[in-house]
């Protein structure tokens, strides 16, 4: 692969919709894609963390990057997550998106099992060479137990295939580590929700983020604030945004995110099991930073 594809700026990790019996619902998938696309999302990532992806049949993965591919219209650029338990399913997957014509992957380590450092490299670039497509590395040790280092990024250089990192290390430092490690070679994007603005002025190209399932205005106007170097606007409005992009890095952050969806009118909260509904105390956190949110919502679709 020749350069870096253009992706750049906020790409939703897209939530999959989900029916009452916890049967995929690709009509509601696609009508959350194409809002997201018509509200000027940069680019869509499905069948990621929050769209569910080690809790769906191979067949389902399909179906639900089939239904986005036809919503976004090739307005933005579709990508699939690639959350498997071993290099061989991974690959299997990486194949069929590019069947799809998919226009690239995002890829974790392998789930479950914790891999070293040399079993990580070797799952990179076996799932690199069962695909042309572009790849974006997801480094998320928090949540995956798997730390894709700087030095490792290093030595993944000379796989061209793999043009960006999705860096969620909770570690906003790793940004500049990042610069100073590996130069221009990889496209960085940010994909923890309240760390965008502090990842934007270390000069990433994207961010992935969560909260955009429910407040797409709201994380494209912040984006669009931090491009712009205005950063005493982007500020403000990150303080009104805050509690609600905390709930982004939450255990249950796929639960919450599409509970802020249904609150907001925008999906269906309903996860597929072993995720089970917020209730009790725990819901009555989540409903109160929204009523709290939406009580003092800035008014952004007219600004300037």
């Amino acid at each position: 692969m020749n350069g870096h594809p253009a992706w750049a700026g906020v790409f939703p990790a897209v939530t999959t919709q989900m029916r009452d019996d916890e049967s995929v619902d690709l009509d509601a998938t696609a009508r959350h894609v194409r809002w997201l696309v018509d509200e000027g999302v940069h680019g869509l990532i499905m069948l990621g963390t929050v769209g569910e992806a080690c809790s769906l049949e191979p067949a389902e993965k399909l179906d639900v990057l089939k239904a986005a591919q036809e919503a976004a219209e090739g307005r933005v650029p579709v990508l699939s997550g690639v959350a498997e338990y071993t290099p061989r399913l991974a690959c299997r997957h990486a194949e069929a998106c590019a069947r799809l014509g998919i226009d690239g992957l995002m890829v974790l380590p392998p789930m479950v099992y914790r891999s070293d450092r040399s079993e990580t490299l070797a799952h990179f670039r076996t799932v690199a060479a069962a695909t042309e497509l572009p790849i974006m590395i997801y480094n998320n040790p928090v949540t995956y137990g798997v730390d894709t280092t700087p030095e490792m990024f290093v030595e993944l250089g000379d796989v061209t295939s793999i043009v960006a990192i999705k860096e969620s290390s909770d570690d906003v430092r790793r940004i500049t580590d990042l610069h100073n490690a590996t130069g221009r070679r990889y496209l960085l994007f940010c994909g923890v929700d309240d760390l965008v603005l502090e990842s934007q002025m270390l000069g990433i190209a994207g961010s992935v983020a969560g909260l955009v399932n429910a407040f797409p205005v709201e994380t494209l106007r912040l984006w669009q604030l931090g491009a712009a170097g205005r950063f005493a606007e982007a500020v403000e409005l990150y303080r009104w945004f805050a509690d609600l992009l905390h709930l982004d890095t939450k255990p249950k952050l796929v639960q919450y995110i599409k509970l802020v969806q249904a609150l907001v009118g925008r999906g269906s909260e309903v996860c597929r099991a072993p995720r089970g509904r917020i209730v009790g105390a725990e819901r009555e956190m989540v409903e109160h930073i929204v009523r709290k949110a939406l009580a003092a919502r800035p008014a952004l679709r007219d600004a300037a």
